[in-house]
């Protein structure tokens, strides 16, 4: 497991321990923590510390921020053959992590925690939530496009829920912004010839924290360019052959 944080100290204890009871044979959980201001690497330090068997760690980054390069550190530094990785604001259900494992095992390349497959939804209300509806709206509307500009056989190209065989990433690498990179990894990794399959799974609203993507609607729209653009450069160098 690779959990990439930003000041999640309200939900990184709780996620562990939720992954701990989905996958108690996990082999090793490692936070990547992008030098958060309100002690969450402490607390998984002392979790790690209070539960030595369950192979806990904390990778600190005081600088050079950035989800692309805290998953890629973690990447590095895994000693396991499947990475599975995920938000770490409980927004992702790890109730979910046996079902993408299993997949993986039973001989797909990647397994993507999907909200737009039959069986998987986006968030619903929210309603006394940290998340803005418009901001909701505008990321499925946005997948609708990135179906379009990429691949129609793959849905959730901004999920972010994954497991993979380590060999791939560290193969492919990662590129790319905050959520550009995902997308990036997709649709080489499909182009490729790996096998990719997607599971349908509910995503839930944040309940603590702040997010660390746009919660507005302005702020979705500009993140929304981002990935339009990446999408549209991907195709352009996959008609280049240059991927």
């Amino acid at each position: 497991m690779i959990l990439p944080t930003l000041n999640e100290a309200e939900n990184i204890a709780p996620l562990i321990e939720r992954i701990y009871a989905a996958v108690p044979d996990v082999h090793e959980v490692i936070v990547v923590d992008d030098a958060s201001t309100d002690g969450t690497a402490d607390i998984v330090q002392r979790l790690g510390d209070a539960h030595p068997e369950r192979r806990i760690r904390v990778e600190r980054r005081p600088s050079d921020p950035g989800l692309t390069k805290s998953l890629a550190r973690g990447a590095q530094i895994a000693t396991g053959d499947v990475l599975v990785w995920m938000d770490c604001d409980l927004s992702m259900p790890p109730e979910d992590i046996p079902r993408l494992l299993d997949a993986v095992a039973g001989g797909y390349d990647i397994a993507v925690g999907s909200r737009f497959v039959r069986g998987g939804r986006d968030k619903g209300s929210t309603e006394g939530t940290r998340d803005s509806r418009a901001s909701v709206l505008l990321s499925r509307g946005l997948n609708l496009a990135l179906r379009v500009a990429l691949d129609r056989r793959f849905h959730d190209w901004t999920s972010g829920f994954i497991a993979v065989r380590r060999d791939i990433v560290l193969g492919l690498g990662l590129r790319g912004d905050y959520g550009e990179y995902f997308m990036d990894l997709i649709y080489r990794a499909m182009r490729a010839g790996h096998r990719v399959l997607e599971i349908p799974y509910v995503i839930v609203p944040r309940q603590h924290g702040v997010s660390k993507t746009a919660t507005s609607f302005a702020g979705s729209l500009r993140r929304g360019r981002k990935y339009v653009r990446t999408a549209l450069a991907l195709r352009w160098a996959s008609l280049r052959g240059a991927l």
